[in-house]
């Protein structure tokens, strides 16, 4: 098969009949004499269930069925929940029975923002831990690019990746001295994980032309203090390196190796920690195709894309929604109004504690073209999702999808704002009036809790805001931000449910939320977030099998250790994925 991807060859209209018809088959569950849930068309269409769960704890996050201690399953779909009796009608010659031993039974967790690049993990140097919390030693990282500069000539760039500014042992900031010692003839660059900020050698400073006097740019900084230039450049200030150095050169065999490659690795990764579902922020369609047809996408992706590709999307009438149940194009890729939170760059309304002159962090793009980008694409029926910190970005955001909402209405249009951080009472009533579906950070009260103190509590107290959305009708969702994040979902409901972080300290405990609402959110309303509520995110007869075999039960489990309930399964589709 070339050419087209494999998921849009055979005829559009008989997909989407397809999927009609499962909708048609979910609004069509019922509930039935002794207590079980289920399809009687896809009962009917499967004869009987390939697999009967027992003894078991199903937390289904289904109202109409909370909780269940057998789940039927045929093929890729779920038949029927209930108690073991109620399901024995569905038990033919080649049913498997399987004994769940009591283990806790979730539906599979959805990730509605994460950059996965798994080549960075696969092929990079890093700097810091991905996955957990980790502390370092700036020695430690110099001696890492230390070896990766010996295997390069002059001139070439020495790269590392997620680095973490809170997460160093040495209690101060990586600097362009520091990085002096990795080499003086190699530009040096350590990306900071929240990819926002970048620390620089001299050597890089020079070859961009940056010096202690150099203007700010637009949307950015070249940090400074006593002794000039610290290394540290911000946000849209980094396009001063872009024309600098060399780079290795790949072959575009190679780039596609390396690229399906990490890919493969990182599809694995997610179902390690229970993901089923990820909204990817870009990447390389053609390399996630290829693992697809090769069986090793274990995962359901929302492709969530910008620039070239979203234009070809446009010009070529395809929406959001496109494509089938294990890859479909999604909103667009967070289009970026303003800096990051962890690294302190997130524009506020308010300036940052101690800075001189008063420092009120990067808004990156105006309203104007804001309004016109946001027009574009909600005119084209592409969901629209921009990046959104701080107050002063998300009420701009507000405004552009006002307005393009009065210029073409559209009815459940469901705009997205990821991370929309920093919220109050009017920005609350704006979302709720225009349907806004956020996704803050989740695994951030846990494992970016040092980082609050900047802040203070009074802002901490209406930041990744769950409490208030929720009260509010907001149906936020999960967003890991991975890289910046890990995107472990047990290490994000912790924090949710807790708001403490790994340093014990509390921030915004009027934002807690449940141990079930912390669920949904990380899994119907990841499903809602991208239209697909109807097949996912919830234990339902007639949706997709996607689920996750614990060995704890979240809501009995001290909450303090939900991160560490030990994942048994996880199931994509009736297919196991992964199995501890």
């Amino acid at each position: 098969m070339t050419g087209r991807p494999r998921w849009l060859h055979g005829d559009l209209g008989g997909m989407m009949t397809t999927l009609a018809s499962r909708r048609g088959l979910l609004r069509g569950s019922v509930a039935v004499a002794g207590g079980a849930m289920f399809s009687p068309l896809l009962a009917a269409e499967a004869g009987k269930a390939d697999l009967i769960i027992h003894n078991a704890k199903i937390h289904t996050l289904d109202p109409r069925m909370p909780a269940a201690a057998a789940m039927a399953i045929a093929g890729d779909r779920i038949v029927a929940l209930g108690s073991a009796a109620s399901l024995e009608g569905l038990v033919g010659p080649s049913t498997k029975r399987r004994d769940a031993g009591r283990a806790t039974i979730v539906p599979g967790f959805i990730d509605c923002h994460n950059h996965a690049r798994g080549e960075v993990l696969l092929y990079e140097v890093l700097v810091g831990n991905p996955f957990e919390v980790e502390f370092v030693t700036i020695a430690s990282i110099i001696d890492k690019l230390k070896a990766k500069a010996a295997m390069l000539p002059p001139g070439t760039w020495v790269e590392g990746f997620f680095h973490d500014d809170t997460k160093v042992k040495d209690g101060r900031p990586l600097n362009r001295f520091d990085l002096d010692k990795v080499s003086t003839q190699h530009p040096v660059i350590v990306r900071h994980r929240g990819g926002h900020t970048y620390f620089y050698n001299s050597k890089a400073l020079e070859m961009a032309g940056i010096k202690a006097d150099t203007p700010n740019p637009f949307g950015g900084t070249f940090d400074r203090d006593a002794n000039g230039l610290t290394g540290r450049v911000t946000d849209r200030a980094s396009a001063a390196f872009a024309k600098v150095g060399t780079r290795p050169v790949f072959t575009p065999a190679q780039i596609a190796e390396r690229s399906r490659a990490g890919m493969a690795h990182i599809s694995k990764q997610f179902v390690r920690y229970g993901l089923t579902g990820v909204h990817h922020q870009g990447g390389d369609m053609a390399a996630i195709q290829a693992i697809r047809a090769s069986d090793e996408l274990l995962h359901r992706v929302s492709f969530e894309t910008s620039g070239a590709m979203l234009d070809a999307m446009i010009a070529n009438g395809l929406r959001t929604g496109f494509g089938d149940e294990m890859v479909r194009l999604g909103a667009t890729s967070e289009h970026t109004v303003d800096g990051s939170f962890s690294e302190r760059t997130m524009a506020i309304s308010t300036p940052y504690a101690g800075t001189n002159p008063p420092y009120y962090g990067n808004i990156t793009e105006s309203q104007e073209v804001l309004d016109a980008w946001v027009e574009k694409v909600h005119r084209a029926g592409v969901q629209v999702n921009c990046h959104a910190n701080g107050d002063v970005p998300i009420d701009m955001v507000l405004n552009a999808f006002e307005r393009a909402q009065k210029l073409h209405p559209v009815a459940d249009a469901r705009p997205k704002i990821t991370h929309c951080t920093l919220v109050n009472p009017g920005i609350l009533k704006r979302m709720k009036a225009l349907g806004v579906v956020p996704a803050p950070f989740t695994s951030y009260a846990y494992y970016n809790s040092d980082k609050f103190g900047f802040y203070g509590e009074a802002m901490m107290a209406n930041c990744m805001a769950f409490r208030s959305f929720l009260d509010n009708g907001i149906r936020a969702c999960a967003g890991s931000d991975f890289s910046p994040g890990p995107f472990a979902p047990l290490m994000g409901v912790q924090g949710m449910v807790t708001r403490k972080g790994w340093n014990g300290e509390t921030w915004g405990l009027n934002q807690r939320v449940s141990v079930t609402e912390a669920l949904v959110i990380n899994s119907l309303n990841g499903a809602y977030a991208s239209k697909e509520e109807d097949i996912k995110g919830s234990l339902t007869a007639g949706k997709l099998a996607d689920y996750v075999m614990l060995a704890e039960d979240p809501l009995t489990v001290d909450p303090e250790k939900i991160k560490d309930i030990r994942i048994i399964e996880t199931v994509t589709g009736g297919r196991t994925v992964y199995a501890a």
